[in-house]
């Protein structure tokens, strides 16, 4: 499967990748940036709820393929760490703006 370019990289959409690959939005300014935050806070709540359906149903004995089961909690799994990775860049920007000296 191949990167996207960084040029590219935006709103995150899990259907183009396991670790929801990101694809470009349009706009400007930090409206954009945060739609952006937005809709992959959206889209992990999506993954994760769709990982403990499928956890659910594996337990219970209701779900055919244990495959889809393991993949969907890998997606997360993948989502989550990318979203706090995007997270943890972002507050030490922030910190590091708010040492600058004017």
């Amino acid at each position: 499967m191949p990167i996207p370019a960084i040029g590219s990289i935006g709103a995150v959409d899990a259907t183009t990748s396991a670790a929801g690959a990101a694809t470009a939005t349009s706009g400007t300014g930090g409206a954009a940036f945060g739609d952006a935050l937005t809709s992959a806070v959206d889209n992990l709540q999506q993954l994760q709820g769709t990982s403990d359906t499928l956890a659910i149903k594996a337990v219970t004995g209701n779900l055919d393929d244990i495959h889809d089961a393991t993949i969907a909690a890998t997606r997360a799994q993948v989502t989550m760490e990318l979203v706090a990775g995007v997270r943890n860049k972002a507050v030490d920007a922030f910190n590091e703006i708010m040492r600058m000296q004017a």
